[in-house]
């Protein structure tokens, strides 16, 4: 159908000018390019059944008003599937792919941008330009970076640190290098041997490593150094500084540049007098001496969660800095509780599995842990380790986390076991792995020690992999788990949400977004044996394997992230409103850019379900 040009009626310009600016990729153009394009526009109508090809009356970059557009290549197979709000170059698909033609599937008013017209945006517009030249995950990737810039967590750690360092030979004697630390006024020193670093002196290594064991002032300072200390490098966030430091209670941190020493970073560094540092607040319940003080300190983690948010903080971040928070709490609760009951019999470690093993927690998680026990455990023994549960689950309810429902926790005896039956348990889910049986066992093969002897867990992770991994139709029935889940995608990509009940109109952002992505990635990476648990790390670990192409690996990361983000801001919303936090959105509520990014982030998880569905289809029923 021939086109017109749009209509110069000033309401039905508004609603154009309205209509693009809310649209991919004109909410790049400034006011000027967008009047010269809607100047240009073209409007038409075209009935189901019409197509597009090269060989169209007319070429240009072609924007769905209304209506559904199918696009297929030479072969008839789909490669999108395009809605409002959505555009198109038929001549630029064919450059990338070829023989590439678009069929409208439900009638649809379209507006044209001319060709030269469309030409002469992209190349005055750097923004413009890029979304035509970009995947889709690329345009989600562009979303989050236009995002506020963090406020001091993103500078370089180098913009703290002390560069001003002792240093000392490790021949020196302990009396000499506590003189020369006296002397500077510095509570570390570093050791090197030419440029190399070998390790650090602190003021607490010689209170516990010489008076307190005895050991005369002329002990070298080999002898009683801490060796082969972990480094950062200077260009490393101080976000990135900060989560090291908090995960392993570093007081003192050597700063590398082009990997030689270049200075230190003290927590007094980091440290800042507001309580929204999770430095501060880290350090703070390690402190606690009660219950109640760990969960007054962490009362307020919704209000902190939105000032990072309002700060620019992105989702992965603030799920990294949440799990610390919430590894923290379990740690000290467990020290409390260890206080309470006195030594362990034999060595043991607390585990935490799903979204706390793999550094994803938002707000509202609930409890999911074990406890793995030396097998040298008597069975008179095993009623320190429930007593110690008991406590540490009942503290963890009352800081926030709640209770189970599954009743995936420490307390619980059928998780509160000797490695030997830990090991026996996991080789029962892979010889008999039916469908409901995976799906209630995938978690605990998300991970990781908290607290304790992390070898014990690292034993039973190794023998997962095993297992796991040398087991097609076990692995073919965590892909049946995982393509249960489908994205809530419909008919000409509209979304698919509740009908009825208390979340009409909305859909789990959590169970039908983030969980299909950490699936995949799970089996995956248990098919590879790589032991990587975080998400993105996993991703990233299947393409150095050879496993995943960079370019999928990449969608998957950059849709996982844009979910989550919507998922945190969603939480903010709640908390600002002072409604309990769910992962219920309405995606109609969205903006139109947001529905659009939302739209590309379910059909990358779609595509990616199709490949599980490829690859292990031999080994399913």
């Amino acid at each position: 159908m021939t086109d017109a040009t749009i209509s110069g009626d000033a309401s039905e310009l508004a609603s154009v000018r309205e209509f693009l600016r809310g649209s991919l990729p004109f909410n790049e153009l400034n006011d000027l390019e967008l009047e010269t394009a809607l100047a240009a526009m073209r409007v038409s109508y075209h009935a189901h059944g019409e197509r597009f090809s090269v060989e169209s009356e007319h070429s240009g970059l072609r924007i769905l008003r209304s209506g559904a557009v199918d696009i297929r290549d030479a072969d008839n197979k789909l490669l999108d599937r395009l809605g409002e709000g959505e555009s198109f170059s038929i001549a630029g698909l064919n450059a990338d792919r070829g023989n590439v033609m678009a069929l409208v599937i439900e009638d649809a008013l379209i507006y044209r941008l001319p060709e030269a017209a469309y030409h002469s945006l992209r190349s005055a517009n750097r923004g413009f330009d890029r979304y035509f030249s970009s995947q889709r995950s690329r345009r989600l990737r562009r979303a989050a970076r236009y995002q506020p810039e963090p406020n001091a967590m993103l500078a370089p750690v180098s913009s703290v640190m002390t560069r001003d360092i002792l240093t000392v030979s490790p021949e020196l004697t302990v009396q000499q290098a506590a003189r020369a630390m006296a002397e500077r006024r510095v509570s570390s020193t570093f050791v090197l041997e030419g440029e190399e670093l070998l390790g650090i002196l602190t003021d607490r290594d010689l209170r516990t490593r010489v008076l307190a064991a005895g050991l005369n002032n002329q002990t070298l300072v080999r002898d009683v150094m801490t060796p082969n200390p972990e480094s950062i490098s200077a260009q490393e966030s101080l976000f990135a500084t900060t989560l090291l430091m908090t995960q392993r209670s570093f007081h003192h941190l050597p700063v590398l540049e082009d990997g030689r020493l270049a200075g230190v970073v003290t927590t007094s560094d980091l440290i800042v007098a507001r309580k929204n540092d999770p430095v501060y607040l880290v350090q703070h319940i390690s402190r606690q001496d009660s219950v109640e003080g760990i969960a007054d300190l962490v009362s307020c983690m919704g209000h902190l969660m939105v000032e990072w948010v309002n700060g620019g903080m992105r989702a992965a971040q603030v799920s990294q800095i949440l799990t610390a928070i919430s590894d923290a709490v379990a740690v000290r609760l467990i020290q409390l509780a260890e206080a309470d009951l006195g030594e362990a019999p034999a060595p043991w470690a607390w585990l935490g599995f799903g979204s706390q093993a793999r550094g994803e927690q938002l707000l509202g998680a609930d409890q999911d842990n074990g406890i793995v026990i030396a097998d040298s455990v008597g069975d008179e023994d095993l009623h320190w380790y429930k007593a110690l549960a008991e406590k540490v689950c009942d503290g963890l309810a009352l800081c926030g986390y709640k209770y189970c429902p599954g009743g995936i926790m420490a307390s619980n005896d059928l998780w509160r076991l000797p490695l030997a039956r830990w090991k026996e348990t996991v080789r029962s889910w892979t010889r008999t792995p039916t469908g409901d049986a995976v799906m209630r066992v995938s978690i605990f093969f998300d991970i990781r020690a908290l607290y304790g002897d992390h070898r014990l867990a690292e034993s039973i992770q190794a023998l997962m992999l095993e297992a796991a991994s040398s087991n097609s139709i076990f692995l073919a029935a965590l892909a049946g788990n995982v393509l249960d889940n489908r994205p809530p995608l419909g008919v000409f990509r509209r979304f698919v949400v509740d009908r009825n009940g208390e979340h009409r109109d909305s859909l789990n952002i959590k169970k039908r977004g983030v969980l299909p992505v950490t699936e995949i990635a799970r089996l995956h990476a248990l098919a590879a044996k790589l032991p990587d648990v975080n998400t993105a790390a996993r991703l990233q670990s299947l393409v150095s394997a050879g496993r995943m192409a960079m370019v999928d690996s990449r969608n998957l990361t950059d849709a996982l992230h844009f979910i989550q983000g919507l998922r945190m801001d969603h939480q903010c919303g709640q908390i600002q409103r002072g409604e309990a936090v769910d992962n219920y959105i309405n995606p109609r509520a969205l903006p139109r850019l947001a529905k659009e990014q939302l739209r590309d982030a379910f059909t990358i998880i779609d595509e990616a379900q199709a490949s599980v569905r490829q690859n292990y289809r031999a080994g399913m029923a």
